[in-house]
This record gives C-alpha cells, sequence and structure tokens, in this order.
C-alpha cells in the first residue's frame, strides 16, 4: 500500500492464527501474506519422537519453533492485518501469552480428523477474552461438517462465528480473516463519548 500524507495512516491490527499442531497455521498465514512470510519451520528430528504427538499428521516433516509472521492490506478499508501463526506443540505453547500480547482477535484452525486439538487454543482465548473465529480447514480425505456439528463438539458459545476454509489458497485464507474483522468490529465494545 502506498502511503498518502492526506489519507493518514492506515488501522494496523494485530492477528493471530493458532490451533494444534499441523494444522496448517504456517500454511494459512504463507497463503493470505502480500509478503514473503517469516517462518521459524525447522525439521522434524528424531528428538522429537516421544515428545512430540505426530497421530494424524504422519507425513509431517517440518515444525514451527518459534512463530509465522506475514502481512495483509485490505486497502479498501485502510487496514494493515499483521498476522502472528503460533506454534503448534504443546512444548513451545510458552509463547503464545507473549504472542497474543496486542493481538485484537484470532483465527484457529481446526482439522476435523483432530478435532480435539483445537480445544486448547479456544480455551486459551476465551480465558483471555481475546475474541476469534474459528475456521474449518478442509483437508483432503476429512469429514465433512456443518458448522452447527462443529460448533456443538468444540462446545463453542453461539456469537463464534465459524467459517470454512482451505488454508493453501489466498482466497480462502483471506476471506476467513474478513470474517474475523467483520466479527471484531460487530462485538466491538461502544467507543467513549
Amino acid at each position: 500500500m502506498a502511503y498518502n500524507e492526506s489519507e493518514g495512516l492506515p488501522t494496523q491490527v494485530k492477528i493471530l492464527v493458532a490451533g494444534g499442531f499441523g494444522v496448517g497455521k504456517t500454511t494459512f498465514v504463507g497463503a493470505a501474506s502480500e509478503i514473503e512470510p517469516l517462518s521459524t519451520e525447522e525439521l522434524i528430528t528424531s528428538e522429537s519422537v516421544g515428545i512430540d504427538d505426530l497421530g494424524g499428521v504422519e507425513g509431517k516433516t517440518t515444525t514451527t519453533v518459534a512463530l509465522d509472521f506475514g502481512r495483509i492490506t485490505i486497502e479498501q478499508h485502510g487496514i494493515v492485518l499483521y498476522l502472528f501463526g503460533t506454534p503448534g506443540q504443546r512444548r513451545f505453547w510458552f509463547l503464545w501469552d507473549e504472542l497474543a500480547a496486542g493481538a485484537l482477535g484470532a483465527v484457529v484452525l481446526a482439522d476435523t480428523r483432530r478435532l480435539e486439538d483445537c480445544f486448547e487454543a479456544v480455551d486459551f482465548f476465551e480465558n483471555r477474552g481475546l475474541r476469534f473465529l474459528v475456521a474449518v480447514n478442509e483437508f483432503d480425505g476429512s469429514f465433512s461438517y456443518s458448522p452447527d456439528e462443529v460448533r456443538a463438539a468444540l462446545e463453542l458459545h453461539p456469537h463464534v462465528p465459524i467459517v470454512l476454509c482451505d488454508a493453501r489458497d489466498r482466497a480462502s485464507a483471506i476471506a476467513a480473516l474478513r470474517s474475523l474483522i467483520l466479527h471484531l468490529l460487530s462485538t466491538a465494545p461502544p467507543a467513549p463519548v
């Protein structure tokens, strides 16, 4: 986005992309980002045996060890989203508190093949009062469930939006982010008078 002094600065918003191990957070950030994303992907080595659960993602060869970072500008609304992908492995969850500082909202990615893996992310945001939506990443070969079925399985409050997405597809990832922004705007506390 070219800066035009007469228009002022765009609104800058920090958004987290969270979820369980191997759910597609790095892929989502990379697909949505207009810049080359920063990724801290490292090879999964034999050191992770017995520590990291590769159940359901046996073919995964890399993992995020700190964060993913990307940026997307929504010019027509004057918004710049800074995307921070969280690490999914339990041993790196201590980073989530630091990454959540200053965030306005979050996308919790869910994989219907391993839906229980996103419970901790949902609990994390609910406990901190950070607004979020659940984006069901439609993996090839996964079962298709309606948003109501996902809501019931995750015991989500009725106000939490659920969207379907393909984390590999730029338009789909951006659509999920737009849904989050609309959710944040519709649930924002009134401005002080």
